[in-house]
């Protein structure tokens, strides 16, 4: 029967697969630069002096690559381009150098080869993880604010007058009166000139009276009958 996790231990470890997968990419960079090294200044064991001349192919490019590849990949920098490459590398030098020799790795000397090749690719799919240069300038970037520095205001789209969320009211078309054509303009009232600006009445003031016009004949026979 299985002891159960304690919770805090559980949480612990959903936890440490980041910082797990940083130290394995510092790790597998540090190794592949020190190789790099060794090709190219005759560091670490290998030959000062000894080494391919600049320029030459492959001794001299491979080496390159695995100093430049592994310290990129060691900082955390580029490291997804950078892995890739080296993980390329890796495979022309197994299939060009060691597998002519025998079938297996362990028995033509490739085992470095296919090593490198497959922790290379690794990294190169899960990325730097934490721990790294390009993580770093990237929380800088993402970085919220500080108390007392203006942020910068959202960009607001302006809305069509009259439309859902516009500031502006739509402007209001009375219908022409029946018998008026739709465009042409309203005539003046009775009195007032053509063109003319009346005032607007006073509120609350009485309205004007209204001239009586000439009796007309029909008021005019009234009269006489009465």
């Amino acid at each position: 029967m299985s002891t159960p996790v304690p919770a805090l231990t559980r949480s612990r470890i959903d936890a440490a697969p980041p910082y797990v997968l940083a130290l394995f990419r510092i790790v597998t960079g540090l190794l592949f630069a020190c190789h790099g090294a060794a090709g190219l200044f005759g560091l670490f064991g290998g030959t000062p002096g000894g080494g391919p001349a600049t320029g030459a192919w492959p001794g001299w490019w491979a080496a390159a690559i695995q100093f430049a590849g592994g310290l990129l990949v060691l900082l955390g920098l580029g490291t997804r381009v950078a892995a890739l490459i080296c993980s390329g590398s890796m495979a022309y030098a197994y299939f060009t150098v060691h597998a002519g020799h025998s079938l297996l790795p362990i028995q033509n000397g490739g085992e470095p080869s296919v090593l490198f090749c497959w922790s290379f690719l690794l990294i190169a799919a899960f990325g730097a993880g934490t721990w790294s240069l390009s993580g770093l300038t990237s929380r800088r970037t993402n970085a919220p604010a500080r108390p007392g520095t203006r942020a910068a205001l959202p960009h607001v789209p302006l809305a069509a007058p009259g439309s859902a969320g516009s500031p502006v009211p739509a402007v209001a078309h009375t219908a022409p009166a029946p018998g008026v054509p739709a465009g042409s303009p309203t005539a003046p009232a009775p009195g007032v000139p053509a063109g003319s600006k009346t005032a607007p009445a006073a509120v609350g003031a009485p309205a004007a009276p209204v001239p009586a016009g000439p009796p007309t004949p029909a008021d005019a026979g009234e009269g006489v009958a009465d």
